[in-house]
């Protein structure tokens, strides 16, 4: 596994836990859109600090062991996304690397992208340029478009017929990618949602160069660093302490992530 992860840059597919259990974890998903009137964008980010369930999920050792063997026993949870593709609907994500606007050196954070439905060519399921990680950080253009869930609008140009690696995902089953990997998907033109957790995992010597500190919950091992505010598990789904928790989180996220979109968009005018 950590041998084809350095040659061409992820790991797919890995099982984290059985079909059933997944299904359980999204219905849980769905009362919580249900409970909270759906979930607006900064609901749809570190989730794992106001649900328990996913809590569940960012702890669960079948995620942990292969991460750990990739990154070291020494992990922080730097952030967390879910990616929900509404049945056929027009909706993708533009190719990009996670590493462009994280801004964590060294450039070491591993991505779980943990698939809650399935995930496969109908329903747009991410797909890769094998080997491209090796690449480094390449320059984004910035194109805002309609359907792009970047809401950046962070943009690679790949050219047509490069080989591409498509990392096909039952529920329960997940992948891991380098932060410098190319890596997109299509709409979903299947008859069900996709729905998946992007997990970003980051060894505790990890660092982001931001006069802002930022929060991450410390998920295995023990941190030396001290790079970032320690984030408390929730209490419970959506209880008032997880909810406040989250909101002190977000508001850390959003003051840095402004001065390093700035930063990194000025450097690369």
């Amino acid at each position: 596994m950590i041998e084809r992860y350095r040659e061409r840059g992820y790991v797919s597919p890995l099982r984290a836990f059985p079909e059933p259990q997944a299904l359980a974890y999204r219905q849980r998903l769905e009362d919580a859109e249900h409970a909270l009137g759906g979930l607006k964008e900064d609901h749809r980010r570190k989730l794992h600090l106001y649900l328990a369930w996913v809590d569940e999920i960012v702890h669960h050792p079948a995620i942990l062991d292969p991460v750990e063997a990739l990154i070291g026993p020494d992990i922080r949870l730097f952030h967390l996304t879910l990616w929900v593709k509404e049945p056929r609907t027009e909706a993708r994500i533009s190719w990009h690397q996670d590493s462009t606007y994280f801004d964590l050196t060294p450039a070491e954070h591993v991505t779980a992208w943990v698939a809650l439905s399935h995930s496969n060519h109908e329903s747009g399921c991410v797909q890769v340029v094998p080997g491209s990680h090796r690449r480094g950080q390449v320059q984004h253009a910035v194109r805002r478009s309609e359907g792009n869930m970047l809401k950046i609008g962070q943009e690679l140009d790949v050219p047509q017929g490069t080989q591409l690696d498509h990392l096909v995902l039952k529920p329960g089953e997940f992948s891991l990618h380098h932060t410098y990997l190319f890596h997109s998907s299509m709409p979903n033109r299947s008859d069900d949602r996709r729905i998946g957790l992007g997990i970003s995992y980051i060894p505790t010597r990890c660092r982001v160069a931001t006069p802002h500190r930022l929060s991450a919950m410390l998920v295995r091992g023990e941190d030396r660093f001290g790079h970032f505010d320690d984030e408390q598990r929730p209490d419970g789904d959506a209880t008032p302490r997880a909810l406040a928790s989250h909101a002190r989180a977000m508001e850390k996220w959003h003051t840095a992530r402004k001065e390093i979109i700035e930063r990194v968009n000025r450097e690369a005018a």
